[in-house]
């Protein structure tokens, strides 16, 4: 707790309700963190009340704060402004700040014997020659493979002329027309040379004029009567015209926009910005950032400020986010400023520009699962998720719970964990029902009574019973999520219930909750999920079922010979592992069990030896 809160919370009140911008201070001196405000004494007074409804990054900020400063404008607009500005001019550790410490993006060129073109962010070679620099990265790796298929260049890792052999077998490029092979001594230097020559003025001059020089050539090999020639130079045109034709056009309504998309998990936020220009994706551009809480529409409005305001690139006409955002008219007024021209911020919900927001989520769930270790289409699932039940946060560590029996015989429950929308199976649990054996929902009751007993008792180890899952879907419905609610509770733990509804055809329909159902059908991804958990739960209890009642009627059978009982027809079984290993012993290797007497030992052979039996 700041001990200087209620000093702070007194200058805060003493503020006029006019806009402005406030700076908050450590007790250095150093700038952490500044905001604008419609009103100054509402804003600021809120950071210095109660701390239980705030972010982790405000209550992280607000334990720091020894001192702030306010600055008086004469409309929010000129705040927002004054915000972006103070922003850019002191970088403040509690804001939102788009890092990119790569560059600009260069190609490179290299010399010697066999010259090469590759991407890089620096020029540290002396020797090489330099295109650039661009301020997309994309393009200029792009360019670079669009480059190497028509000249049919290498683009493995392979280094020339040392990898050069003709007993070298040539990678699949070769065989789809691809590269000429050089590897495997297919093509000459003086033919590498000549297509890497083409290659360099097509990415110094552009695909238009290196057509019409290629065309040129062409004709003269035709009418030369060298066809081979020709027949190569025609192969390199139609490569030319075929990698246009893959410049895929995205919108046909919008030529000109700017995508933002946001994808997070319980650590971190990937925003990913697509930019298009004439109908086309031209370049794309990623950030990692902390996930500390901050709302989504604040989140939104601070990324869009910040993408902007290093000057690197143009604001577009059209600004297209994944969401609603704070302050959007005065956003669309800060960018019209930037542009000098009208720049609309939208959120679309249906149709072609829908489909676009979505693959710029897609391409943000997967750059934060490869930061992260995991996969794109699960952090997607678990995100959606956690969006349909109203989660506040994604879960990433589910447990499923079902019962199983055979008309109230052998009655056991099973716990599976799904971590990371992937099955964990180290996590699994299983429990032989010992209350209730003929009630599915006191037998619910019973098995997660237990399990979170267990969490107290092993809360210290952060593992297995020890942690807590963030979501508990049961196999069942209405009535199960009831029968489990009141031990929650007891044990005064808030964790997300819900239960998994099958339809008559035993197929995953919707999810359950206090209040009803919640249909999962349209959610291609969630029902994918909740249905892989559902099975992976149910498939776990029934099988251990079948496991415990399959061994109670092989013991079950021990018992019909005299003098056996319960404890050792178990025992037989623990020996031998099946009937049929029991039925081949003989009268000595049967004493060898504990607990069975030579006259046991006899009467178990001659039951199994009998012509009777």
């Amino acid at each position: 707790m700041n001990p200087k809160m209620s000093v702070l919370r007194k200058k805060a009140m003493a503020l006029p309700k006019t806009p402005g911008v406030y700076i908050m201070k450590n007790s250095k001196g150093e700038i952490i963190y500044i905001g604008k405000a419609k009103a100054l004494k509402n804003r600021v007074s809120q950071y210095f009340g109660s701390q239980n409804n705030h972010p982790v990054k405000v209550r992280k900020m607000v334990e720091n704060v020894d001192d702030f400063d306010v600055i008086l404008t004469d409309s929010e607009f000129e705040c927002l402004v004054l915000e972006c500005s103070l922003i850019k001019q002191h970088s403040p550790k509690y804001n939102i700040l788009l890092k990119d410490d790569k560059g600009y993006s260069y190609i490179k060129i290299t010399k010697g014997e066999y010259p090469s073109i590759s991407f890089t962010y620096r020029q540290d070679d002396e020797n090489a020659e330099y295109l650039g620099p661009y301020l997309s990265a994309f393009s200029a790796k792009q360019s670079i493979d669009a480059a190497k298929k028509i000249f049919f260049l290498p683009q493995c890792n392979k280094t020339f002329p040392r990898d050069i052999s003709r007993k070298n077998r040539p990678c699949l490029n070769f065989y789809i027309n691809q590269c000429m092979g050089l590897c495997a001594g297919k093509q000459t230097r003086e033919e590498y040379l000549e297509a890497f020559n083409c290659a360099v003025e097509f990415l110094k001059g552009g695909g238009k004029d290196v057509l019409e020089k290629l065309t040129e050539e062409m004709n003269e090999a035709s009418e030369n009567l060298e066809f081979e020639k020709a027949a190569k130079i025609r192969d390199r045109i139609n490569a030319v015209k075929r990698i246009k034709q893959k410049q895929k056009v995205y919108s046909n309504v919008i030529e000109e926009q700017d995508v933002f998309a946001f994808a997070k998990d319980n650590k971190n936020i990937c925003l990913m910005v697509m930019r298009f220009k004439d109908s086309r994706l031209f370049d794309s551009s990623d950030y990692i950032l902390e996930n500390d809480g901050t709302e989504p529409e604040e989140l939104r409005r601070e990324a869009v400020l910040r993408y902007y305001q290093s000057g690197r690139v143009d604001v577009p006409k059209r600004v297209t986010l994944d969401g609603e955002v704070n302050d959007k008219e005065l956003l669309e007024q800060y960018l019209t400023k930037l542009r000098n021209k009208k720049c609309e911020v939208t959120v679309p919900k249906k149709a072609e520009q829908l489909q676009i927001v979505k693959l710029c989520h897609e391409n943000a769930a997967e750059r934060l699962a490869q930061h992260s270790g995991k996969i794109g289409k699960d952090i997607q699932a678990l995100e959606e998720l956690g969006n349909i039940l109203g989660l506040s946060k994604t879960p990433e560590f589910i447990e499923s719970y079902d019962i199983s029996h055979t008309a109230g015989s052998d009655t056991v429950g099973g716990m599976v964990v799904f971590k990371d929308g992937r099955p964990y199976k180290k996590g699994y649990r299983r429990f032989i029902i010992k209350d209730f054996t003929n009630d599915d929902y006191a037998s619910m009751n019973e098995v997660l009574t237990r399990r979170f007993n267990e969490y107290f008792k092993e809360s210290d180890t952060k593992e297995g019973f020890g942690r807590l899952p963030d979501l508990i879907l049961l196999d069942g419905g209405i009535g199960q999520v009831n029968a489990v609610k009141p031990v929650l509770e007891s044990f005064n733990l808030d964790i997300p219930l819900f239960g998994m509804v099958k339809d008559s055809k035993h197929r995953t329909r919707a999810i359950a909750y206090g209040g009803g159902e919640l249909a999962i059908n349209s959610n291609k991804r969630v029902f994918s999920l909740v249905t892989s958990i559902q099975d992976e739960v149910h498939r776990f209890a029934i099988s251990y079922h079948h496991k415990k009642h399959t061994k109670r009627s092989l013991s079950s059978r021990f018992t019909e010979i005299d003098g056996i009982g319960e404890a050792k027809a178990k025992a037989l079984l623990k020996h031998f592992k099946t009937v049929g290993a029991v039925k081949s012993a003989d009268v000595e290797q049967l004493k060898e069990v504990k607990g069975i007497s030579e006259k046991n030992a006899k009467s178990i052979y001659e039951y199994f030896n009998s012509e009777k039996n």
